[in-house]
C-alpha cells in the first residue's frame, strides 16, 4: 500500500512495534479506527476516566512482537479498578491485590505445574517470553466494566487473530470462557492448538470446567513437540 504523507504521519503517532504497525496499518488508516478514535476523544473530552492509560493501550502488543507470539490468552476488557490495568489481559500491576480471576489462574497454575503461587498479577514475564495477552476490548471507563464494547476495538483484535491465523504456525490459543470462544471461531485447529475451558472467574469456574484444565503444561508439551522454546510460567518475585 502507498500511503499518502499524512496518512505516514498518522501511522508515526501510533506507538507501536514495528512488526504489528506493518500487518495493521491498513486497520488503523481504515474508518472503523477513525470511529474508534473519535469515540475515545469524546470520552476523555466528557472528563471520563479511561484504563489503561494512553501509552499502555497496545502494551500487550509492543511487549509480544509479532514474530515472538508462542500462546494467545485472550481476554474480555481490562480491568475497570484504579491502576489496576496495564494493558495485559488478566495482568494487574505489582503492589495491588489479585483479581479473583488472576488468583484461580495462579492455584490452576499451582496444581497443573507445581508452580508456587505468585506473590504479584504482573503477568510481563509471560509477555516478553512470547505470551501474547490480549484483551477484545483494549479500554475501559473507570467503574463501568464492558463500557467501550462494540465501538470498534472488536473488530481491531478480530484482525489481529486473523493475522496470527494466517501469518503464523503452532501457536496455542487458550480461550477461557465462552466470549473468547466465540471470538476464536476464526482460528484453524489445524495450523494452531486451541485450548477451551471455563473462565476462571469465581462464578464461572466454580461451575466447573476450569479448575483442572492443565492449560499451562498443555501448551508447553505442544510447543516442545513442534520445536519450540516453552514458557516458563513461573514468575520473578
Amino acid at each position: 500500500m502507498s500511503l499518502t504523507e499524512q496518512q505516514q504521519a498518522q501511522l508515526d503517532k501510533i506507538q507501536l512495534d514495528a512488526s504489528w504497525k506493518g500487518v495493521l496499518s491498513d486497520f488503523f488508516l481504515s474508518p472503523k479506527m477513525d470511529d474508534l478514535r473519535q469515540f475515545l476523544i469524546a470520552e476523555k473530552q466528557a472528563d471520563k476516566v479511561i484504563y489503561p492509560p494512553s501509552s499502555l493501550i497496545f502494551n500487550a502488543l509492543n511487549k509480544t512482537p509479532l514474530n515472538h507470539v508462542k500462546v494467545v490468552i485472550l481476554g474480555q476488557d481490562p480491568y475497570h479498578g484504579p491502576n489496576q490495568a496495564h494493558g495485559l489481559s488478566f495482568s494487574v500491576q505489582k503492589g495491588l491485590a489479585l483479581p479473583p480471576s488472576l488468583r484461580n489462574i495462579f492455584h490452576e497454575l499451582n496444581t497443573d505445574l507445581g508452580i508456587p503461587i505468585p506473590k504479584h498479577g504482573d503477568l510481563t514475564r509471560w509477555a516478553e517470553q512470547g505470551v501474547l495477552l490480549l484483551n477484545a476490548v483494549l479500554t475501559v471507563e473507570a467503574g463501568q466494566p464492558t463500557s467501550h464494547q462494540k465501538q470498534g476495538w472488536e473488530d481491531f483484535t478480530d484482525h489481529i487473530i486473523d493475522v496470527l491465523n494466517e501469518q503464523c504456525e503452532h501457536i496455542v490459543f487458550i480461550l477461557w470462557g465462552a466470549y473468547a470462544q466465540r471470538k476464536g471461531q476464526r482460528i484453524d485447529p489445524n495450523k494452531h492448538l486451541i485450548l477451551k475451558a471455563a473462565h476462571p472467574s469465581p462464578l464461572a469456574a466454580n461451575r466447573g470446567g476450569f479448575f483442572g484444565c492443565k492449560v499451562f503444561s498443555k501448551a508447553n508439551n505442544y510447543l516442545k513437540q513442534n520445536g519450540i522454546e516453552p514458557i516458563n510460567w513461573q514468575l520473578d518475585a
